[in-house]
């Protein structure tokens, strides 16, 4: 990404060719356009506003091939993982529908004195949302889908290096015939994203992305109670590995769960705990499977199973995170290997940190993943724990029980066992806790912080008397 007078240029990281340039927008503009026509959209039945999304499904579904090599093309993953990106797109509005009518359902209760007790939820208003760039289209339209289908107008900001994917999302709402004054486009890098954050014009923020944002952005919105705030954060996530005989299929997990999308999911693991005996097997068995992975293109023949992280100033920050993990004592298995320089391919890397007397608590945003090794369960439970963290944590063993103490004990928003840490299912709640998010969680549960709810006692006629406290006269 680079800033040329009002212009956001994008550069694709495989090649370093120059992808797209977009007119860089004005906060102040995009909110006023969205203040204006969001009360009409909101006013429209919620069939109205169903159909037009399904519409828009249906848009993205015409133009599933473009869509994917433009959205590949701007991340550099892979074009068969952009392609499983927009089929969530898709499935994401009949996810949204039965997930407002579960969450955000109108309900009729009775009330004292006959009177009749009615649940029913409105929409905040306009919400500003902040995309990130390692699913620039899935995850904003995460947040998008049910804040349209609530009945808000939204304006989006994508990431400063993805913009090109952020603003075909949006044409493919304006084409689906979603008013174009509610689905607005701000394109720019941080402070654009700074001034829609402060803006008094929106009624709430849903963010995706780092925590040290996310945690600028609480600070900021503690002065305004009246805004909502929907955090959805990063992750140092751990994956167990205990007594388990299948070696070959614990490193596949452990792979899934480090390296695809290169590293680049806030779900991804970012530490691997394993039982001390199964330590050096298991470590055979995934450097194996690294050997024959492929780090390729977007369109290399054959697919490659990762690409480059976004740019290269994110390659060169992994590296530096991974050249002080050495100093401060980590041993490396795999070094984090740069093939072309002036690209940002890096290859998968392992590093042991079991004797570093300080393991540092941060997202290290890439294909790096951390061994620690340990010979009782419960302290591997704890280390897993020893993070601020606290999205997603998975265990890979053949035991219940030991499952049954991992679940129990484990701090995350997403505990999985024999499966990845990553690859959460849509109709289902996504979130975290700690510096993970602010205990709203998306996917499924973002109906409810779409809309709130509004509460009515009711009766047809007006009866009303004293029966206590009055005097006589």
């Amino acid at each position: 990404m680079k800033m040329r007078m009002a212009e956001l240029v994008t550069i694709e990281p495989a090649t370093g060719v120059e992808l797209a340039r977009l007119p860089i927008g004005d906060a102040d503009t995009e909110v006023q356009v969205a203040r204006s026509g969001w009360a009409n959209w909101a006013a429209k039945p919620l069939a109205f506003r169903v159909e037009a999304l399904r519409r828009f499904a249906n848009i993205v579904r015409q133009r599933h091939e473009p869509f994917a090599d433009l959205l590949a093309r701007e991340t550099g993953k892979p074009l068969w993982e952009a392609r499983t990106e927009l089929d969530s797109v898709i499935a994401k509005v009949d996810i949204s529908v039965a997930a407002y009518a579960d969450r955000t359902a109108q309900r009729r209760m009775e009330g004292a004195m006959g009177a009749r007790v009615a649940l029913r939820h409105k929409p905040h208003g306009v919400l500003a949302v902040l995309g990130p760039y390692n699913f620039p289209a899935h995850l904003p339209n995460g947040h998008i889908v049910p804040a349209l289908l609530a009945g808000n107008a939204v304006v989006f900001k994508p990431s400063e290096k993805t913009p090109a994917t952020g603003a075909m999302l949006v044409e493919c709402f304006h084409a689906a015939g979603v008013p174009a004054e509610c689905v607005r486009l701000l394109i720019g890098g941080p402070d654009e994203g700074r001034a829609l954050a402060a803006h008094p014009g929106i009624d709430g923020l849903l963010f995706t992305g780092a925590a040290r944002t996310g945690l600028a952005l609480n600070r900021q919105f503690a002065d305004h109670p009246e805004k909502i705030l929907a955090l959805e954060m990063g992750g140092n996530n751990p994956i167990l590995v205990w007594d388990t005989p299948d070696l070959h299929s614990a490193a596949t997990l452990v792979i899934q769960s480090a390296f695809t999308s290169a590293g680049q999911r806030c779900t991804a693991a970012r530490r691997l705990i394993v039982e001390d005996r199964l330590a050096e097997p298991l470590l055979a068995a995934i450097d194996a499977i690294l050997r024959r992975l492929i780090v390729g293109a977007p369109h290399d023949t054959p697919a490659p199973f990762m690409g480059p992280v976004i740019d290269n100033d994110a390659a060169d920050q992994l590296t530096e995170n991974f050249l002080a993990l050495l100093m401060r004592g980590g041993r490396p298995i795999r070094h984090l290997a740069r093939p072309d320089p002036a690209r940002p391919f890096l290859l998968p890397a392992l590093i042991e940190t079991t004797g570093m007397a300080e393991r540092p608590d941060v997202e290290l945003f890439g294909p790096i993943l951390q061994l620690f090794r340990t010979a009782d369960f419960d302290e591997a439970i704890a280390e897993a724990n020893n993070t601020r963290y606290g999205l997603s944590a998975s265990l890979v063993s053949q035991t219940p029980a030991l499952y049954d103490r991992f679940w129990a004990n484990i701090r995350a928003g997403i505990v999985n066992w024999n499966r990845p840490t990553n690859g959460a299912a849509s109709n289902a709640p996504f979130g975290g806790v700690g510096w993970s998010g602010n205990h709203r969680p998306s996917a499924y549960y973002a109906a409810d912080y779409c809309a709130y709810p509004v509460v009515s006692s009711e009766a047809d006629s007006a009866r009303a008397s004293i029966g206590i406290g009055l005097s006589d006269a």
